[in-house]
């Protein structure tokens, strides 16, 4: 979409805050735009600003959510705070909303899905002028392209950057509220940690943090990387759970050995209360302090933290955990004494947010199951905590599966900050028989579905780094982590097959019974095609269940052959 700019004086009052509100742009547009090192003003000064057509404005009325505005004009929740520049879904009285065309929206779509990889130097151009036109910064296209300087020549070729990081290369390095060493720490970064880059202003790096928040982070501890889109860029949210058993460990060692390739981490660590769904345990045995170790490694990496809650593995089996679930939905008193009680879980771990990982419902409660959600993304978006959720797949409205058909997409999305479709299990179910546990094909049909009702930046993949060992006598399923798959194939001196079909590797053996097997796992080629196709589809990324049970070489994949993009610039 080509952009229009056009110049204006500076008048008595203004600010660059009241200039951005006047012209539909932010502070740092208008910063980047006139290439300014400072944030001072002075009447008559000509800036350069985007010449936007006037627009429709509405203000919010008692009742009003983005979703009733955005129903009432014919427009998308994404497309109101993308053109009003807000990171939350939170709105009140009296607040001021310019409403996008529907055409801006779908020009939007489309400028996101056409990415720009090569440039050819015209007469004139400048690396400035190539920035702004492309949504970056002069910084990033030197370092894409390794250039010596910022001299140009007719017909010379250089790649445009679509996403660009900074990596912290000192043992402790300050992020900060304002460009400069005079101004607030707001976090403190460890060696490694990557940064998305959105601007830069002197000797001074603007990045995006794990909580949402953005910083300055200084030239002098850091290292910029730009990258053309060459290779898969996605977001990986992985979870985290305790140790199962001897064969199945704790996702401790691959958090921390991994931290700069994880965006956000889900603690598989709460539970809805059975006697009182509108409260939380503890799922296994853990300190408080073991916690904040964790979600202080998070942060000093730069990883989203949040508290992944569920109603699952009750000694009484699934029926209980329906019925945690009816009761918990059965009120909006519970409602809200429930999504209070998040917070106050958020609060005590200092955490970022929440994943809420409830399964197994009765279908009768489809509806209120959606109006909790609702109510939590209210609580959560007036504190500007982050919203995730976790939910069974379905290839479609009329998917047979009982277990998915509580789930309203089209509008159990809406009140959330990120929607996590479980892929698994597709074959290890009892009765399934053997095969993989997320197939490629069944994947896209899944994420095509989703994509049809909801926006697609806002979905993650959520696939097994797990498998199974298949009995063929029996028919039952035993899990198999990469370790466990690779012991058995050595044991029985087998060969790994890999699936091209499914994108999958598999192979075949006898035990000593004589009994036949067949094992399906995942390794660092069917992850790699997994991120491939999220990448391709415009998701937002993967999440793996779980750390502790993948192939080692996914991490060297996700470095050398992937781009691990860090949270803060969701749409």
């Amino acid at each position: 979409m080509r952009m229009y700019y056009r110049s204006y004086k500076v008048q008595p009052g203004d600010s660059l805050y009241s200039i951005a509100m006047k012209f539909g742009t932010s502070i740092e547009e208008l910063l980047r735009l006139n290439q300014f090192r400072s944030y001072t003003l002075y009447i008559d000064q000509p800036l350069v600003v985007p010449d936007n057509r006037e627009r429709q404005v509405y203000s919010v009325q008692t009742g009003d959510d983005l979703y009733t505005i955005a129903k009432k004009f014919g427009v998308s929740v994404e497309g109101l705070k993308r053109i009003n520049h807000l990171n939350s879904n939170y709105v009140c009285i009296g607040q001021l909303f310019a409403i996008p065309e529907v055409n801006d929206v779908n020009q939007s779509i489309v400028q996101r899905n056409k990415r720009q990889t090569e440039y050819v130097i015209k007469s004139g151009d400048t690396l400035h002028q190539i920035a702004v036109r492309y949504n970056t910064t002069i910084e990033s296209i030197v370092a894409l392209n390794k250039l010596e300087g910022t001299a140009l020549t007719v017909g010379q070729r250089i790649r445009i950057p679509v996403y660009s990081e900074v990596v912290v290369n000192v043992d402790n390095a300050s992020v900060r509220q304002r460009p400069g060493t005079t101004f607030p720490i707001i976090a403190h970064m460890d060696r490694g940690a990557k940064l998305a880059l959105i601007g830069v202003q002197g000797d001074w790096y603007k990045v995006s943090l794990f909580n949402g928040n953005q910083g300055w982070i200084s030239k002098t501890v850091s290292t910029l990387r730009a990258f053309d889109g060459s290779e898969p860029i996605i977001q990986i949210l992985g979870y985290y759970t305790l140790s199962e058993g001897p064969t199945l460990p704790s996702s401790y060692e691959s958090f921390v050995a991994n931290t700069e390739n994880i965006s956000q981490n889900g603690l598989f660590l709460f539970r809805i209360n059975k006697d009182n769904p509108t409260t939380i345990d503890k799922f296994g045995e853990f300190t408080d302090n073991e916690v904040l170790e964790l979600v202080r490694i998070g942060h000093r990496n730069n990883v989203k933290m949040l508290a992944t809650v569920h109603n699952l593995l009750y000694d009484e089996g699934v029926e209980l955990a329906k019925q945690v679930v009816h009761v918990l939905v059965s009120s909006e008193q519970n409602m809200n004494a429930f999504a209070l009680n998040l917070v106050k879980l958020v609060e005590k771990y200092g955490l970022d947010g929440v994943d809420i990982d409830i399964e197994d419902v009765l279908e009768e409660d489809r509806n209120r199951l959606t109006q909790l959600y609702r109510v939590i993304g209210r609580v959560f978006d007036n504190r500007g905590y982050f919203f995730s959720t976790a939910v069974p797949s379905k290839t479609g409205p009329q998917d047979p599966s009982v277990f998915a058909k509580p789930f309203d997409y089209p509008n159990l999305h809406q009140p959330t900050d990120q929607f996590v479709v479980m892929l698994y299990n597709e074959h290890g179910w009892p009765g399934s028989g053997p095969g993989p546990v997320v197939s490629i094909g069944r994947m896209e049909k899944v994420l095509r579905y989703a994509m049809s009702v909801m926006p697609k930046e806002k979905i993650v993949a959520a696939v097994s780094v797990f498998g199974f060992d298949f009995n063929l006598q029996t028919g039952r399923a035993a899990y198999a982590s990469f370790d466990r798959a690779m012991a058995l194939a050595a044991k029985y001196n087998k060969q790994i097959t890999f699936d091209v079909e499914t994108q999958t590797p598999m192979f075949a053996y006898k035990d000593e019974q004589g009994v036949n097997h067949e094992v399906w796992f995942e390794n660092q080629a069917s992850i790699k095609a997994k991120a491939e196709l999220a990448n391709r589809l415009g998701i937002r990324g993967l999440a793996l269940w779980r750390l502790g049970m993948e192939d080692k070489g996914m991490w060297d994949m996700l470095e050398n052959e992937a781009v691990v993009r860090k949270p803060g610039l969701e749409q």
